[in-house]
């Protein structure tokens, strides 16, 4: 008998860790995941975007607007950072990241120093934005490889 043929790729596999990671999140407006992956096709560490240890979500502001104290992005950690900061194994030298979003500026400064080496992402959704046009010049400047992760008509579905 011959091996399946209709099995993920690893780019696939990867990215549905992250779309998963990403239901974690109790952002009611943006839900980040971030999936870290070795050289060797081994998970590292996930992350999605949400508050602090310790800062209870339902006192915390979730809004997008209004003054800068009241809004969520002072306060949220984004699900590269989290997925960076929830890896105790040593180095990420050469590892993949799988994000549904194109990492901000600060992301990628942390994805950058942390030794990542290429980006796969799933949207793009601010890229005329400041803040993610620097964070393609600075993966530019430091050979830091990106590629958008093109959706298939696959699709896997879980009843919880």
């Amino acid at each position: 008998m011959d091996q399946r043929k209709d099995y993920l790729s690893w780019d696939a596999y990867f990215m549905g860790i992250a779309i998963l990671s990403a239901e974690r999140s109790k952002d009611p407006g943006t839900q980040v995941g971030c999936c870290i992956v070795g050289p060797d096709n081994k998970i590292l560490s996930v992350g999605y975007n949400g508050m602090p240890i310790g800062c209870p979500d339902e006192v915390m502001p979730w809004a997008r607007e209004g003054a800068p104290m009241d809004t969520k992005y002072l306060y949220v950690c984004h699900a590269e950072l989290n997925a960076i900061l929830n890896y105790s194994g040593g180095s990420l030298r050469g590892a993949t990241a799988y994000t549904t979003l194109f990492p901000c500026n600060e992301c990628a400064k942390a994805l950058i120093q942390a030794g990542v080496k290429r980006v796969v992402y799933l949207s793009d959704k601010y890229g005329d934005s400041d803040s993610v046009q620097a964070s393609k010049l600075m993966f530019k400047m430091t050979g830091v490889a990106f590629d958008k992760y093109e959706m298939t008509d696959r699709s896997i579905s879980m009843e919880l």
